[in-house]
């Protein structure tokens, strides 16, 4: 049975830019043990894992003492340290899949949807010129 992919519609996050201002951001549900937090991600073919902002993961209730597999982050954000943390991500009506995150120890950084493992876990198509994008799980 093939699964039906959902729609979402790109979001402005900065309005004033106008039309520049589109960019794909999922919302998804992130949980770890029982703490469960509601989410904006950013789509990013380039990137090569998900990123995850610092509080973001206070908020499921990770103590950053506790991680102990260090990552490293590139480009503008190679300065911050990350620690590996798995959490469990649900996007829409699909089931629950287990999500690899560099959770970095700064919130200076976006909620970045990666190649590891988000698009491992997902087919995305992208329609830029109808500021939309579709999903389903692999």
């Amino acid at each position: 049975m093939t699964v039906q992919p959902e729609q979402y519609p790109f979001i402005a996050r900065d309005p004033s830019l106008g039309p520049l201002a589109l960019m794909p951001y999922l919302p998804l549900t992130l949980s770890l043990d029982t703490q469960a937090v509601a989410v904006l991600g950013l789509l990013d073919t380039a990137a090569v894992i998900n990123v995850l902002p610092y509080q973001t993961g206070v908020q499921l209730g990770a103590v950053w003492e506790q991680q102990t597999t260090t990552l490293r982050l590139t480009g503008n954000r190679a300065r911050h340290e990350a620690r590996a943390l798995l959490v469990s991500g649900v996007v829409g009506k699909f089931p629950p899949v287990l999500l690899a995150f560099a959770w970095a120890n700064t919130d200076d950084v976006p909620l970045l949807l990666g190649q590891v493992n988000f698009f491992a876990e997902f087919d995305v198509c992208l329609y830029r010129s109808r500021a939309l994008f579709e999903i389903r799980p692999k």
